[in-house]
């Protein structure tokens, strides 16, 4: 789709999964943004709301939880479904002062401390796969390396053996595929059934027993709010490995930034951050709207659901030079992939120090990764990311040069 900056575009395409899929959101949110930055969407399959698109007032929405709250819900749901079974629960379904006592839980792990030790494991992890690969001929950047380092870690994190790391990538895999929720994944959620029980016997030094044990207001969470809390863990995952298949996708596309990059292994920290922007692998976060505002001069009444556009923010050309262009040395880059406010991603230091590791061990690697085949988008309202990177693995003879380059 194209559009000039007069031309009519329809906002109801929005709510289309297939517009997602496709790539033709953009061309829509940048109308959006210059013509009805905020848009109202009526009742239909999904219930009544409200599009906000420009990086200021979606940034405002994540300052403001007293008036745009997540408790209620952060995505959009068929209305038919009624509420999120996670509501008041969980850390992503939480204002404070709750959300910050379940955040305090937890936070020592993903904390730039609790990472800083991830790093090389992470490495060896993408290096062990990058081999294997290579004697295959090819992998699945999706599943293979983005997928698969993504569940292993969190899965660390959380106390699962790493004997059964892949069984819980296999399960989530089964949830992913199908569109379902991870708590509508039955073996997967009696399996941290059994994990929290036996960590409320025997604490150890991970996720599960913090949750399991830790109190809240001089209380424990009950049993549901610690699955709860253990599904919207492994649920974050999802946006992890597509940022990183994004982040693959995107230096297959643009081969001269992946030159760039191996000329100059020092705009490695920008590059992690280009590849949140560009990718922004979460479509969307819901609010409901606890009190009358007014956005844009447009009036919102109590009660009503808003829609944070993330992609769209960080698309915002008042904010962004050059927004559509993907490069590896932008500077400043302060985009919102990672949400903000009480709800900037508890996960935020660990999503950048896996695509860090990512990108250093891919400069270092004896390997080079060409697009096998065109990559398939994932049809959803809810994330954004290659569905499917198909990738051929070589041996280059010049492991480490800026001469390499993906094909």
């Amino acid at each position: 789709m194209t559009t000039t900056s007069t031309d009519f575009v329809d906002p109801a395409a929005l709510i289309d999964p297939g517009t997602h899929a496709s790539g033709d959101a953009h061309p829509i949110w940048r109308w959006m943004r210059a013509h009805r930055p905020v848009h109202h969407h009526p009742a239909g399959e999904l219930p009544a709301f409200w599009s906000l698109t420009r990086y200021d007032d979606i940034r405002a929405a994540y300052r403001d939880h007293e008036v745009f709250s997540s408790a209620g819900g952060v995505l959009l749901r068929p209305a038919r479904g009624g509420g999120d079974p996670g509501a008041g629960m969980t850390l992503a379904l939480t204002d404070p002062p709750r959300h910050k006592q379940l955040r305090s839980l937890v936070a020592a792990w993903f904390s730039q401390r609790g990472v800083r030790d991830l790093e090389q494991p992470i490495r060896s992890a993408v290096r062990a796969t990058l081999e294997t690969a290579a004697r295959l001929g090819g992998c699945d950047g999706v599943l293979d390396i983005a997928g698969r380092l993504s569940s292993h870690v969190i899965c660390g994190l959380l106390g699962v053996p790493a004997a059964d790391h892949e069984r819980v990538f296999a399960w989530t895999n089964e949830a992913y595929a199908a569109h379902v929720p991870l708590a509508a994944q039955p073996d997967l959620m009696a399996y941290f059934g059994d994990l929290m029980y036996d960590r409320m016997a025997e604490p150890r030094d991970d996720i599960v027993s913090a949750l399991a044990n830790g109190e809240l207001d001089g209380g424990l969470l009950t049993e549901q709010e610690v699955l709860m809390n253990c599904e919207n863990l492994i649920g974050a995952t999802e946006n992890g490995r597509l940022a990183i298949a994004g982040g693959i996708l995107a230096l297959a596309e643009h081969p001269d930034q992946w030159q760039r990059l191996a000329s100059d292994p020092g705009l490695v920290p920008a590059a992690v951050e280009e590849i949140l922007r560009w990718t922004s692998s979460a479509n969307h976060s819901l609010r409901t709207v606890t009190r009358d505002t007014c956005v844009q001069g447009q009036f919102i009444g109590a009660g009503e659901l808003a829609v944070l556009w993330l992609p769209s923010a960080n698309r915002d050309e008042s904010v962004f030079e050059r927004p559509d262009e993907f490069d590896v040395g932008r500077r400043p880059n302060r985009h919102l992939a990672l949400g903000g406010g009480e709800h900037f991603c508890l996960g935020a230091a660990l999503a950048r120090t896996q695509l860090r590791a990512l990108l250093t061990e891919l400069l270092a690697s004896p390997f080079t990764l060409e697009l096998a085949g065109p990559a398939a988008r994932v049809c959803s309202l809810v994330v954004s990311g290659p569905q499917t990177l198909p990738l051929r693995v070589a041996t280059s003879y010049h492991p480490g040069s800026a001469s390499r380059q993906w094909q």
